[in-house]
């Protein structure tokens, strides 16, 4: 895996909109922010554009994000925002240039896709906060600040107390981390992106769910073979889940751990990553060394 260098003050970031659309006064705050840290803010053409729900049009969308993966004065790519839409425009991606000239790509929720992608070019992408997360939505100052240290080349490391210590399956593992959004980490199994998961460390995370859709897609990694081999699981946020009627009978913890509790690695829950304001960033893709206990979870990336 190569990871992108770390970046310096004067150095470009772009934003672009690979997803849903968003408005000028979602972007401001991020775009203060890099600003305060720097950096300069490239917009793309269609940031601001509209066509369905999305920025753009599917075409426009992969112009804007193929200039940014391609410009070579562009350091980093803050995508703008999540919702859905990436899935649909990844295939059409050209990698050979980002591939000779890797750069730090950020995102999360539906931008798992790209980061699947990405890590199929043997790059090591970030999983964090996105522009419209800074609007005080889905990242507290923390996170933020955390974003910072890692696109800036710091070592990241975290320490947190445990979650449904009852369901938690301690022990220690080294591994590249993989994974994202339930839903994409899902819908990519079958698909020419497809992470090879053996000897990984998975983390998941989801918004707005039922708990039988949790339950089916969870299922659904099982059967297809993605949890086999696995080094350790990370579960981040459940958020915002939706009432089943009748009741499913099982929470998130039940559900995953039904799933890991024979596979003999660490598992742990309630981590600081997800559509929550603890969303912390993760360098996907990067080598890290997962230790778990009934009391607290510890993560540690050791190829920085």
């Amino acid at each position: 895996m190569h990871t992108p260098q770390a970046l310096k003050v004067g150095d470009i970031v772009a934003i672009p909109a690979p997803a849903r659309a968003v408005r000028p006064e979602d972007m401001e705050p991020a775009i203060q922010t890099l600003e305060s840290w720097g950096l300069r803010v490239q917009l793309t053409p269609n940031l601001y554009g509209r066509h369905l729900g999305f920025s753009g049009t599917d075409a426009q969308r992969i112009r804007d994000l193929q200039d940014c993966l391609d410009d070579p004065e562009v350091k980093a790519i803050l995508c703008a925002r999540g919702g859905y839409g990436t899935l649909r425009i990844v295939d059409g991606l050209d990698f050979k240039a980002f591939r000779k000239n890797p750069k730090w790509v950020v995102g999360f929720s539906d931008l798992t896709a790209l980061h699947a992608s990405i890590y199929d070019q043997k790059v090591v992408s970030i999983h964090g906060p996105m522009a419209y997360s800074w609007n005080g939505r889905t990242a507290n100052p923390e996170a933020i600040l955390g974003l910072k240290k890692a696109l800036f080349g710091e070592r990241i490391q975290y320490a947190c107390s445990a979650n449904s210590p009852e369901f938690t399956l301690p022990g220690s593992a080294v591994g590249r981390l993989i994974g994202g959004n339930l839903s994409l980490v899902s819908q990519i199994i079958g698909t020419p992106t497809q992470w090879d998961a053996k000897n990984a460390i998975l983390f998941i995370e989801d918004l707005s769910e039922h708990l039988y859709h949790i339950d089916r897609m969870m299922v659904h990694l099982k059967r297809s073979g993605l949890l086999d081999g696995l080094a350790g699981m990370i579960v981040g946020g459940f958020t915002d889940l939706k009432p089943d009627e009748p009741p499913f009978g099982m929470d998130v913890a039940e559900i995953i751990h039904e799933k890991v509790k024979d596979l003999g690695i660490p598992l742990c829950f309630g981590f600081p990553t997800g559509h929550w304001p603890d969303n912390y960033p993760l360098l996907h893709g990067g080598l890290a060394k997962l230790n778990v206990s009934h009391a607290h979870t510890e993560l540690l990336f050791i190829d920085r």
